[in-house]
């Protein structure tokens, strides 16, 4: 840094007064040589430094400029800054209590950036344990933790009797556990759907602020915006109702909340469970996946689960399954 810089003048400016220092009285064509720059350039920053009280100009012929002592010039240039800075937070107050007379909803930050993972990590925790009436979510892509997690604030809320609704990116329940943390959210009373390539990610407390990350897409980000009531979150509202009407509803899975047989004509918990990721629109990899099991085992058991149900294709198989109150959408037991 050069000594200067602090007073806001340029290198070029520190340059001419250093060497003015030394040299004592120049004009403007000598001083120009000392630096090695025009003497255009050279009379700009002898005007700049003859404004901040830095140079004394001289009534002679040809025009001399002589240095200020720095200890002393340098001081009142310091104490002059000091006080534009306090004349400048003043001024601000002002404009800022004006502001807050004539425009009290801009001030109230409508829609406000939280930057960096901890940050917005602790944002949406606090805000959903602070929920009492519905908390509505869209999972997807990106992911604050670049890969989901179990929403442990969820499993409490909905233990407190908070309802969820959710809706999931199909495709991003083919991420390793994700599916997993679906269902015990479901078990738990989540009201769960899924969609095909979901962008408009979004988690809405109480109809009264929503949290959406600042870029849609596939890529991480550590970043979220938060909206606050608003024509913006009455679009948000409103998208995510349009959303939950298109999604398709989640099985829940009541063979996992009874471990004990199944009656005679009942599914089993195998069948329940296969039922439940189909419905999702999975495809048989990513199912074969979640289950832990070959695509091939996968056929076996899929193929065993229509001859049981009667159906010859898995859209029959589906609708028997349905009849039969093999698989209910979650919400349909009781639990909302």
């Amino acid at each position: 840094m050069y000594l200067l810089e602090p007073v806001g003048l340029s290198e070029s400016d520190n340059a001419a007064y250093v060497a003015l220092v030394g040299a004592r009285k120049v004009t403007a064509a000598e001083l120009a040589k000392l630096v090695n720059v025009s003497t255009a350039s050279a009379g700009r920053s002898l005007r700049r430094l003859t404004d901040a009280g830095l140079v004394t100009r001289l009534r002679t012929r040809p025009t001399r400029f002589v240095p200020a002592p720095p200890e002393v010039a340098v001081e009142a240039l310091v104490a002059r800054r000091q006080q534009d800075l306090r004349d400048l937070r003043a001024d601000s107050r002002e404009l800022a209590q004006r502001l807050d007379e004539t425009f009290p909803t801009i001030r109230a930050g409508l829609v406000e950036l939280v930057d960096g993972y901890e940050a917005t990590t602790q944002h949406i925790a606090q805000a959903q344990l602070g929920a009492q009436e519905e908390v509505l979510v869209v999972d997807a892509p990106p992911y604050l933790d670049v890969s989901p997690v179990q929403n442990l604030q969820e499993l409490q809320l909905l233990e407190r009797g908070v309802p969820y609704r959710a809706i999931y990116d199909r495709s991003s329940l083919e991420m390793a556990g994700h599916y997993d943390f679906m269902m015990e959210c479901v078990r738990a009373g989540e009201q769960a759907r899924t969609m095909n390539a979901v962008t408009m990610k979004m988690l809405i407390i109480d109809r009264k602020v929503a949290f959406v990350p600042n870029v849609f897409g596939g890529g991480e980000t550590s970043s979220a915006l938060i909206v606050r009531a608003s024509p913006l979150l009455d679009a948000l509202l409103e998208c995510f109702e349009w959303l939950w009407a298109k999604a398709v509803p989640v099985g829940g899975d009541p063979a996992d909340r009874d471990a004990g047989l199944p009656r005679p004509g009942e599914p089993t918990q195998r069948d329940r469970r296969l039922l439940a990721l189909m419905a999702t629109g999975m495809k048989d990899r990513a199912i074969a996946r979640t289950l832990g099991i070959t695509e091939r085992t996968l056929s076996r058991h899929i193929h065993e689960l229509m001859t049981s149900l009667e159906a010859d294709t898995r859209f029959q198989a589906g609708m028997q399954a349905f009849r039969r109150g093999w698989l209910r959408p979650s919400g349909e037991d009781g639990r909302d």
